[in-house]
């Protein structure tokens, strides 16, 4: 069994369990996990888990997503996106200039409102599959981080389409980042196009797309990322043979044995290689994850 990351650049029209489906048949193993859904509509990275490694993949999921997006303000459909059905339809006449003095409001501790095409769980039902039957229930704002957020094109006139780059915390949905800054300029909006860009460090430049993935599989050069690199993002700590074989038997630690490290850290071999993921808790280190 294959263990590590494989990065695909996911195409439009693809939902993320296609994906995995395809990568499943393509390296012949059932155990692949995704970190991070992308919408059908969506492109761009997808961080796929192969065997192991999808223990892993809630570290990767942690981590801060980059996008580009596109939004045609003025008219708002029903699932914020072009996919939907169009709900209202209205002139905003902005310019870039009040576009990028709201959109710097929004960089900080924001709270968003998930969209009713969204796979939270309400009363043991996913709030898409509500909204299939045409049931809208109430849904608590939740707590995001907008890191940055920067519009790189604008397309002038009564329905501006508006370009931009954010940087964001796990959880955020840019959708209804979209249409949140339009209402905060008296409109509505709603997504044409979504591209994420990065997890982490882990960037889509890096990745390959399935076909290219289904050549590189056949001529045996399947681009696997190891574990230890995948994670790079966590601070690492590395240990020798003996404290290596206590790790892989998942032992408590001193929280002082590893250094000054905090949260969650990688623990490698002398190798380089991951053995496990630790996570200070007071003056103890525990494993999260042993990989063994």
């Amino acid at each position: 069994m294959v263990t590590g990351f494989l990065l695909i650049d996911k195409p439009p029209g693809a939902t993320s369990h296609d994906a995995v489906a395809a990568v499943r048949r393509l390296v012949g193993q059932k155990k692949v996990g995704h970190a991070g859904t992308l919408d059908p509509m969506a492109t761009g990275l997808l961080v796929l888990g192969l065997g192991r490694a999808t223990r892993l993949l809630r570290f990767v999921a942690d981590a801060p997503k980059t996008y580009v997006a596109r939004a045609l303000f003025g008219v708002a459909t029903d699932t914020l996106d072009a996919d939907g059905a169009v709900l209202e339809r209205s002139p905003m006449p902005v310019s870039e200039d009040e576009v990028a003095a709201a959109a710097a409001r929004f960089v900080g501790h924001i709270h968003q409102v998930p969209p009713m095409v969204s796979a939270l769980k309400v009363g043991g039902r996913r709030l898409y599959e509500l909204a299939r039957d045409g049931v809208t229930v109430e849904r608590e704002a939740r707590p995001v981080t907008i890191h940055e957020l920067e519009i790189v094109d604008f397309a002038p006139c009564d329905y501006p389409e508006v370009t931009f780059r954010v940087r964001c915390s796990s959880g955020t949905y840019v959708r209804t980042l979209a249409d949140d800054l339009a209402a905060s300029l008296g409109g509505r909006a709603h997504l044409t196009e979504l591209r994420r860009m990065a997890i982490g460090s882990l960037v889509v430049d890096d990745a390959v797309d399935l076909e290219e993935l289904a050549r590189l599989v056949e001529a045996g050069r399947a681009p696997v990322l190891e574990p230890a690199a995948a994670l790079a993002d966590l601070p690492a700590a590395t240990v020798g043979e003996d404290a290596a074989v206590a790790v892989c038997h998942g032992v408590v630690f001193p929280a002082a044995a590893f250094g000054a490290v905090e949260g969650s850290f990688r623990v490698l071999d002398g190798d380089g290689r991951l053995l496990a993921v630790y996570a200070v808790e007071g003056r103890r280190a525990r494993p999260e994850v042993v990989l063994g």
